[in-house]
């Protein structure tokens, strides 16, 4: 670690850029008049790390870092979210080991009195940054040595695409329907399960891309706290045609706790997010649709579409014979006269496509055995929704 007082002075200094980065692979020849900077070709991954009192999880996070199999060139862009703790100190303290091993370091960040939120920060630690591709990695999470290069020869294969990994949660055991569902879901599924409450199929911390693709995307809503910026993103790429894959090995160590970020967005915001998303991509190109589950879910769900996606509601259906036995629900919100009243009728006795309301993963297999039995195919028939 370095000590001296000219690097305690720059740790404390506002949006200050550390040192530039060294190690950066250049052009063969320079010709004169142009900015020597723009002349240094780019490194070949920027690792993207925005902090913010991360200081208890950086050695272990940066060590990772350290033992990368990697082979091409890298550089560490760290932007440091006005954290009240030592986490800028730490990062400084392994600049001279990750310089030594070739990976140049960029460190900057602001002292404000309240930080600007994830989005902001990850913005700010791409712009600094030169890599070809981006490696986004949260500072409490720890990469596996071969993240890079394989996520990397992904990324070179398919274009325009966000690349993810499969993940080990700790503490084990914490979140494990959602890190089944992250580590399971087939290529095909990583397009059509975009809808789940579960939020983007290939989750943010696992995410590498071309800097051509961020670009063309984004950047990061920097609305700051309670804003899930990453799946705004994540939509926006889908927009835009981007790709989804995963590299289907464990490369990262994807850490549980209380004080992470994404326990700051409310679920209400999620849901219209994900509404409007649904309507757009899906119930815009359909002329009429069953809602699976005429129980709590299903019911605010419809409520929550547009007038004209409501009416394109055929029935409900479910297995409960209480509910089934009802006959109809009635939507008693509505200022139409008469109310609608939608059949809720038997999933046997329901047509596709479906629109299932029903969580993944939680009544003992028997909603996909109940949608295997009618041979219908994800992505066509039926999207998953929660």
């Amino acid at each position: 670690m370095s000590n001296s007082e000219d690097t305690e002075q720059q740790v404390r200094e506002s949006e200050v850029d550390m040192n530039p980065p060294k190690r950066l692979r250049t052009t063969e020849t320079l010709t004169g008049g142009k900015d020597r900077e723009e002349e240094k070709s780019t490194v070949d991954v920027s690792i993207v790390m925005p902090v913010y009192n991360a200081s208890c999880w950086l050695d272990d996070c940066l060590q990772a870092i350290l033992v990368q199999d990697f082979t091409g060139s890298m550089e560490l862009s760290v932007f440091d979210d006005a954290s009240t703790d030592d986490s800028k100190k730490v990062v400084e303290g392994w600049r001279e080991r990750l310089e030594a091993k070739g990976i140049s370091v960029v460190i900057s960040g602001h002292n404000s009195e309240q930080p600007k939120g994830v989005g902001y920060a990850k913005n700010k630690a791409i712009c600094q940054s030169r890599g070809q591709y981006l490696c986004f990695q949260d500072a409490d999470d720890i990469m596996l040595p071969q993240r890079i290069r394989l996520q990397y020869d992904a990324s070179v294969l398919h274009k325009n695409s966000l690349i993810g990994c499969r993940v080990q949660r700790v503490p084990e055991g914490s979140t494990e329907r959602y890190t089944r569902w992250i580590n399971t879901l087939s290529q095909d599924q990583l397009i059509t399960q975009v809808y789940t409450s579960h939020g983007p199929s290939v989750v943010m911390p696992t995410w590498f891309c071309s800097r051509e693709w961020y670009q063309k995307v984004g950047p990061f809503d920097e609305g700051g706290k309670g804003v899930p910026e990453d799946l705004l993103f994540f939509y926006q790429s889908l927009r835009h045609g981007g790709g989804l894959f995963r590299v289907d090995q464990c490369l990262l160590i994807y850490r549980y706790h209380e004080k992470a970020a994404t326990h700051s967005v409310t679920e209400e915001t999620i849901w219209k997010l994900r509404v409007d998303f649904l309507q757009e991509r899906v119930l815009s190109q359909w002329e009429s649709f069953t809602i699976w589950n005429a129980g709590k879910q299903g019911r605010k769900l419809y409520r929550s579409l547009s007038p004209a996606n409501q009416k394109k509601v055929k029935a409900f259906c479910d297995v409960d014979e209480n509910k089934i036995q009802k006959g109809f629900y009635t939507y008693e919100e509505s200022k139409e006269r008469p109310k609608p009243k939608i059949p809720v009728l038997h999933y046997k006795n329901a047509s596709a496509p479906f629109i299932i309301c029903v969580k993944l993963d939680m009544t003992g297999g028997d909603l996909e055995e109940n949608l295997n039995s009618l041979q219908l195919k994800e992505g066509i028939d039926y999207y998953h929704f929660n």
